[in-house]
């Protein structure tokens, strides 16, 4: 399995930006779909986005759809989360996840997870 360590987290006002990272290690990233996915206290970890190993494909919630675009590098091993125009409902935890070669949005699919990444958006 990949192992990830994402990055980029942090306290931003409402209406603001952050660019959340995650470097892989271990495996052959460009075998692996990439996603992130996030939980709030007291809910269910949640799908965000997802990528597909090339990354011609994305897929996003709707809930972030328009605000949120996801980006892999694949020779730097590195996946990226650009997220604007920041709601406070955006609070969470912010995982990234890698599965083998099939693109999904669900949780259960996906084989490897970071440890997270905390984002807080004040009103």
């Amino acid at each position: 399995q990949v192992q990830l360590v994402e990055s980029g987290g942090g306290l931003v006002q409402a209406g603001g930006s952050l660019r959340l990272s995650c470097a892989a290690s271990g495996g052959t990233f460009s075998n692996y779909v990439m996603g992130w996915f996030r939980q709030a206290p007291g809910k269910e970890r949640e799908f965000v986005a997802a990528i597909s190993r090339s990354g011609s494909s994305t897929f996003y919630a709707d809930s972030v759809k328009g605000r949120f675009t996801i980006s892999r590098r694949n020779a730097q091993n590195t996946v990226y989360l650009q997220m604007d125009s920041l709601k406070a409902e955006d609070t969470a935890v912010y995982y990234c996840a890698a599965r083998w070669w099939i693109v999904s949005t669900s949780v259960p699919d996906f084989d490897s997870w970071g440890q997270g990444t905390q984002v807080t958006v004040s009103s």
